[in-house]
């Protein structure tokens, strides 16, 4: 059975049109890494029988990766599968947020790897808002099917 995550979408309106709220992820290997590794907040949960929602799981990691908190109509965009396999189950909902008020938790990592050695880092290092089009190019392969999706249903 693939690893299931889910996620969230926050786009806000302009005058130059739709953006985008992406993060970047946290820790050394991503460190020096810009195009094609922004992420929309997400993380994995166990669904099924007995499991968490997948929308409840999108709002709770949204909320533990940026320190916001995610209200309003959201938008199904559905699932995508992932290179990797995992399958990524994502929503849009419209809102705004200041990217310096991030606020990521935390996870153990080893580094360098085989090393033994223990650091701690935030899971997102930082946010920010994107046009569609520099999304695009910021987004993980992946995921740039929920951007598609979301430009459908919003216009």
């Amino acid at each position: 059975m693939p690893k299931r995550s889910a996620g969230l979408i926050l786009f806000r309106r302009t005058g130059a049109g739709v953006e985008v709220f992406l993060v970047h992820p946290g820790g050394p290997f991503w460190a020096r890494k810009d195009a094609g590794s922004w992420s929309i907040p997400k993380g994995e949960y166990t669904g099924g029988a007995g499991g968490e929602d997948a929308l409840a799981a999108a709002k709770r990691e949204f909320q533990e990766e940026t320190g916001f908190t995610a209200n309003g109509n959201f938008i199904a965009l559905g699932e995508l599968k992932q290179p990797g396999g995992k399958i990524v189950s994502a929503w849009a909902v419209e809102g705004d947020c200041d990217p310096a008020q991030l606020r990521s938790n935390t996870f153990q990592m080893e580094w360098p790897p085989r090393s033994g050695r223990q650091m701690e880092v935030p899971e997102v290092d930082r946010g920010g808002w994107f046009s569609i089009e520099s999304a695009r190019t910021k987004l993980l392969k992946g995921q740039l099917g929920f951007l598609d999706r979301l430009v459908a249903r919003i216009g």
